[in-house]
């Protein structure tokens, strides 16, 4: 298991546009990746999921993954985040 925490800085936050982007990414590994906000854990894979977190800019998070590209998976998700999505 592989934890790393991050800030989302974005200005919507972790809605619509932006989650799109971070589950597509999510998505592209094996492992299986939670999103945790407030000890609550969501499937970082799934849309409804991500968006029940309610995350706002400036919301902090911790990306989890577990399986055999999980290292490599939250890096990449936290440098999806730190970019503030390419927006």
């Amino acid at each position: 298991m592989y934890v790393k925490d991050v800030t989302i800085n974005n200005q919507v936050g972790l809605h619509a546009r932006p989650a799109t982007f971070f589950i597509q990414k999510a998505n592209e590994f094996k492992s299986s990746i939670w999103v945790e906000k407030d000890e609550r854990r969501v499937n970082a894979k799934s849309l409804l999921g991500v968006l029940s977190l309610g995350i706002i800019k400036g919301t902090s998070v911790s990306l989890i993954a577990d399986g055999a590209d999980e290292k490599e998976a939250v890096d990449t998700l936290v440098e999806l985040v730190s970019s503030d999505f390419a927006e």
